[in-house]
């Protein structure tokens, strides 16, 4: 999505001539492919409420911002908001966050377990001293159909998808020239963007970066019940636990138990979280679904970075014509559209526009300075 949603604006805003090597065109294990496609303004640092709104903005106008030849795609955007549910202990952290995201302008709401209640008569409050929830501008949408759109609109705008697995960068003095692929074959640029996902440190990793960025595997089941809950949102339990609506039925999904791996296989599915965590805390969080069942499941990779759970874009350290975008611990989808618009204004321009995206450069790893994002679900 990042690759796409980069190239899509290179192509469209700034005419330039863009080539994308894509390793699997099918997308079957990408993890833009596989991801549960959700977008929030519930984040402690204000970059990334600000990079939600800006995406929220053009996904809003979707169908006019990616038309080809008068079809504008649809991406089924849902604002039902994300509702945060806090213990006595994660009270004070929500707290924090509200002021953070309410001065950045986002309509949360704090509420207390007698106002969930009301609103949310299906759900158990019990242990609960405090909710945060998004009364607009959060959500859920068909990421592979916005995905798609991005994708045709670049090729519409001139770009080159090419089935081909970037191993080697090469350059010297500062200016990187060329991107070899597994097949030996050489392709030559003016700039070069790194958006391989979980997947760009060993790429960075030749131009002299070391980047904090690996594969971790996060599970996502498809829930029926015959429970009706009316207005669910983006449901986030103490437990970590978490659940969302989608067509007749539920999505869900908790963090790993025990070790998280690095590059652990997508078909292992972890059936033991559903049995084990998941379903505990819906039945305690949610009465009626005592009538639950899974459906199916399926697993995906976050590309989590460990040094502070937040993006790493912008300019190499060291390269003029180097460029970076990834690392965005579970939330590169919702963010997509405005991180494509910076960083083509700051390939084609050399700055940033209308979102100075400095605070998530490459150069607070080598500072050691993190900027350390709170809510990462």
């Amino acid at each position: 999505m990042i690759g796409a949603a980069c190239a899509c604006f290179l192509a469209r805003d700034h005419r330039f001539t863009v080539t994308v090597l894509e390793r699997d065109p099918s997308y079957a294990k990408s993890s833009s492919a596989l991801s549960a496609s959700s977008i929030r303004q519930q984040f402690s640092t204000p970059v990334n409420i600000a990079l939600s709104q800006q995406s929220l903005a053009f996904l809003r106008q979707v169908g006019e911002e990616l038309a080809v030849n008068g079809e504008r795609p649809q991406i089924g955007l849902v604002e039902a908001g994300y509702l945060y549910l806090a213990s006595d202990a994660g009270a004070p952290q929500l707290r924090e966050n509200h002021a953070v995201q309410r001065a950045a302008g986002a309509e949360i709401e704090l509420m207390d377990a007698a106002a969930l209640q009301a609103r949310w008569p299906w759900l158990a409050t019990n242990g609960i001293a405090l909710g945060a929830w998004g009364v607009r501008g959060e959500g859920w949408f068909d990421g592979p159909a916005l995905h798609a759109a991005f994708r045709r609109k670049a090729i519409a705008c001139g770009a080159k998808f090419i089935r081909a697995e970037a191993v080697s960068v090469q350059g010297s003095a500062g200016r990187v020239s060329s991107v070899v692929d597994a097949q030996g074959s050489r392709h030559h640029g003016d700039n070069v963007l790194l958006a391989a996902g979980a997947w760009t440190a060993p790429l960075a990793a030749q131009l002299g970066l070391a980047l904090p960025v690996s594969a971790r595997k996060r599970d996502v089941f498809v829930l029926a019940s015959p429970a009706t809950l009316p207005g669910c949102p983006l449901l986030i339990d103490p437990s970590g636990v978490w659940l969302r609506p989608e067509g007749s039925g539920f999505l869900a999904g908790a963090p790993p138990r025990g070790d998280d791996a690095d590059d652990l296989p997508l078909d292992d599915i972890d059936h033991g979280l559903f049995d084990e965590v998941i379903w505990p805390s819906l039945a305690a969080r949610i009465p009626a679904f005592e009538a639950l069942r899974v459906r199916s499941a399926w697993a995906g990779y976050y590309e989590m970075n460990h040094f502070d759970h937040n993006a790493v874009v912008g300019t190499l350290p060291g390269w003029d014509n180097a460029f970076v975008a990834c690392g965005f611990s579970g939330h590169g989808m919702q963010h997509a559209p405005a991180i494509g618009s910076a960083m083509a204004a700051r390939i084609a321009n050399g700055r940033y526009a209308g979102l100075d995206l400095a605070p998530l450069g490459a150069e607070r790893l080598l500072r050691n300075e993190r900027l350390v994002e709170q809510n990462v679900i």
